[in-house]
Order: structure tokens, then sequence, then C-alpha cells
């Protein structure tokens, strides 16, 4: 397997250079930028797996590059921050970031958060393999391309937000709870993580629900979960 490229974004080198010891012992390549205007520089010109993005930097902070990244790049991004309030960490998944560490961290813990989102969007690419698409009213999840369409209008996910509606849309009338749907999607164990499931929710039904505030394919089951409902079908089986 082609080893894996990664950003990392941070303004203090000297975690860079600490992380860079583990990404050549886990056999990642790693580039470096100081801010969000030179990441986005690096990603014009680079072919990356996963960017390491922390919030608080000069001429572009995190949260700004985060959004100018979801524009039209689904890559997964690992948000970090020396804050650790909630709402801190929703500000960051709110915006698209599909993980956040707080500072001070163990490297170790980095790099597990790293395989998993790495695991997960190898996973979604070797689904292309399967031609199947499921529909959902006027929502097409196409399993192949890893895309969304909505009234045939592709839609930007993030890779968490499309595994998470797949995730939904196989279980199609079964009730998801917040725990279980956690530690499927996020691939580790729940422990209290409740505002990580509910904004990814928000900003999904956002993108794909023509009233968000009262939707109509993700249903809210009140202490429970959510689950979807409706006529849904695979084609291409």
């Amino acid at each position: 397997m082609a080893e894996s490229t990664i950003l990392m974004v941070d303004d203090e080198a000297e975690i860079i250079q600490l992380m860079n010891i583990y990404f050549n012992n886990e056999g990642y390549k790693l580039l470096k930028a100081s801010n969000g205007l030179e990441a986005l520089e690096i990603l014009q010109s680079e072919q990356i797996d996963l960017i390491v993005l922390d919030l608080m930097m000069p001429h572009m902070d995190g949260l700004q590059a985060c959004m100018k990244i979801r524009e039209t790049n689904p890559i997964p991004i690992i948000m970090l921050s020396a804050k650790n309030q909630d709402i801190d960490k929703i500000s960051g998944l709110s915006i698209g970031a599909d993980d956040y560490v707080t500072k001070p961290f163990n490297p170790l813990e980095l790099i597990a958060r790293i395989k998993s989102q790495l695991r997960r969007m190898n996973q979604f690419n070797a689904a292309a393999v399967n031609a199947n698409e499921i529909h959902i009213e006027n929502v097409v999840i196409n399993i192949a391309s890893h895309t969304v369409t909505v009234d045939q209008q592709e839609i930007k996910l993030t890779p968490r937000e499309f595994a998470l509606l797949h995730m939904l849309a196989v279980n199609r009338g079964m009730v998801l709870s917040m725990d279980r749907i956690y530690e499927e999607v996020w691939n580790e164990p729940f422990m209290e993580s409740k505002n990580s499931v509910m904004v990814h929710i928000r900003k999904l039904r956002e993108k794909i629900e023509s009233n968000p505030r009262e939707p109509r394919i993700i249903k809210t089951v009140w202490g429970i979960g959510y689950k979807i409902e409706g006529d849904l079908k695979a084609r291409g089986e």
C-alpha cells in the first residue's frame, strides 16, 4: 500500500518536529504548513490524504482554513486546539472538521485518530467496485463514487457526514442510538460524545433536507437517537 501523505498545519514548529518522528514510524509522509494560507497553497499542488489543522494560527486560522477547504474538498480534517470547551469543539465540527484533539495531546492518540480516518477513507474508496445506489426520496447516495445528490444536484459531504448518512440509510426504519452511531462512524468508544453526533446530524440536514427545521428524511427519536424513514431502494444489486 502506498504511503499516506499527512499535511500538518501548526505554527508551533516543535509539535510538527515531534509528530514527524511518529509519522516516520508509521510510514507516513509529512508536509508542513505554519498557517491556513500556506496549507491552501500546498493543497493546490500536492496529493494529500489527511490534514491535521491547528485552530489558533496567524494570517489564516484553522476555522477559516477548514471552511475554505470544505468548499471544494472532502479530505479528512482533524482539528487541534489548546481550547477544550465544548463550544470550541462544536465550532470546529460544525464547519466541517471530522475530529477534534485538544492540546496538549498524546502523540499516540493523534496517530490512532489519523489511522481511524484513513481507514474509513480507504473503506469508502474500496466501495467503488460496488455500483449500488441508495435512493431516499429526492436523495441519491452513490456508494461507488462516494457522492450524494439532492434533486440531481451534487452536494459536498465530508467523509464523516457521508458515513453517517450511509449508516442511517442502510438501516432504514431502525432507530440508531447516539452511542452506536458514534462508535461505528467515529470508530472509537462513545464516552459522552452526544454533541459530536448532534452537530453532524444538523450539518447533514442542512445539506439534504429542504427544511432542516422540519426534517422529512432524518428523524429524531427523542431520548434515543435517529432514523431514516420513507421509501428506500438500492440499484445495481
